[in-house]
């Protein structure tokens, strides 16, 4: 089978936006992608919405709203697609088994979030919805408080990481000053990140706020197209690989420092596309919070586990390493507007494969990899992607 291909997309800066709901936030992007794309909304044949909401917005039915956004789609068949913060990958997926499929040649992915018009203590429960209600509610401090959790076993097992986790953040931040679309464009550096203060104090565990990533809206969208049809275009990105494999839901079911789901991801990846992590340029991934991308340098086989701080101490993910891990700053720095993750995800690495991104330019992007994940490494998703055209 062959997989879609990215034939064009579109970005909105993460933030705290005055557009004031989801469909505002999808109107800035959907004409952006298409014209991107070299398309015009008479040639989308599927449309395909990944937004998490549950709490977030009053208006459901959010398929039907790139309708709205966009005069000529009204008519466009369109779903929602939902699946914790792994919501844009799902709806990426979905969009490439249609074309799989044969229902249709081009579909229209829009990933997009408004986090931030509800009270933090109501986003905070909102995003718990990811988790095991039945027996993870009562957890303090919401989603940071399950990573909190995670981050002290991974301590008691390991040994105090905190200083790691310090220099990921730090990392995520430098990298996030050259992303025109990051929410928070500034270097802390390493020992703000690693020091408990006034301005960054502990917020479940051993986590810090610099250890967890922002809240934030924004919107992401991206365009695939058959292979047949991509020829045509200015630009295709095509997937080596693409893969989810997923993971129990309950914590009190599994071994929450292993990632199991998520190692199983990249391996089912690396072996479609026939390739090893040393034939990767870079990879975008989920750093929700910091623990969660060192547990994944784990998972992805950058070390072995128990010793993934030593991948960010000698210096394997930075910008001029060995492998460059979210050279677009990743959710910590560019934000988490969650149904617009994943598709964010691949648009950044899209955009380096293709040459198009800007100040975050990396030297010669052959391959990329991608994961993004929903919950705590319960949905998981790895694409390896490559410049066709």
């Amino acid at each position: 089978m062959e997989h879609a291909q990215i034939v064009g997309w579109a970005h909105t800066k993460f933030g705290k936006s005055e557009t004031p709901g989801l469909e505002g936030l999808m109107a800035e992007v959907v004409p952006a992608a298409l014209d991107h794309a070299g398309l015009g909304a008479e040639d989308v044949d599927g449309i395909f919405v990944g937004v998490f909401n549950n709490g977030f917005s009053p208006q459901a039915f959010e398929g039907a709203l790139v309708g709205m956004a966009m005069d000529g789609l009204r008519n466009v068949p369109a779903a929602r697609l939902e699946n914790a913060c792994a919501t844009g990958s799902a709806a990426l997926y979905a969009a490439m088994d249609f074309i799989a499929a044969g229902r249709g040649k081009v579909a229209l992915v829009v990933g997009a979030e408004k986090m931030t018009a509800v009270p933090t203590s109501r986003a905070g429960d909102i995003m718990l919805s990811g988790c095991y209600r039945a027996e993870e509610d009562q957890v303090e401090a919401g989603f940071a408080g399950i990573f909190g959790k995670i981050a002290q076993t991974y301590f008691q097992e390991n040994g105090d990481h905190s200083e790691e986790l310090a220099m990921i953040s730090a990392k995520n931040h430098r990298n996030g000053l050259l992303n025109p679309y990051a929410h928070m464009q500034k270097d802390f550096g390493v020992a703000f990140c690693n020091t408990v203060s006034d301005k960054n104090p502990l917020v479940a565990g051993p986590l810090r706020r610099t250890d967890c990533s922002l809240i934030s809206d924004g919107a992401a969208a991206i365009v695939v197209a058959a292979p047949e049809v991509a020829e045509t275009l200015n630009r295709a990105i095509a997937f080596r690989a693409r893969n989810q494999v997923n993971d129990v839901l309950a914590l009190s079911r599994r071994d929450v420092t292993e990632f199991r789901g998520a190692r199983g991801a990249w391996k089912a990846s690396l072996e479609e596309a026939g390739l090893t992590l040393d034939d990767l340029d870079m990879v975008e991934t989920h750093d929700c919070f910091t623990i969660a991308e060192l547990l994944e340098y784990e998972a992805m086989g950058l070390a072995e586990r128990g010793q993934g701080g030593r991948v960010i101490r000698d210096g394997v993910t930075t910008r001029d390493g060995k492998l460059p891990v979210n050279p677009s700053g990743g959710l910590k720095s560019r934000g988490h507007p969650l149904g617009a993750t994943g598709v964010s995800q691949h648009v950044m690495a899209a955009m380096q494969l293709a040459g198009e991104a800007g100040d975050m330019q990396l030297d010669n992007v052959q391959l990329a990899g991608v994961f993004n994940m929903g919950g705590a490494a319960v949905a998981n998703y790895v694409s390896i992607l490559e410049r066709v055209k």
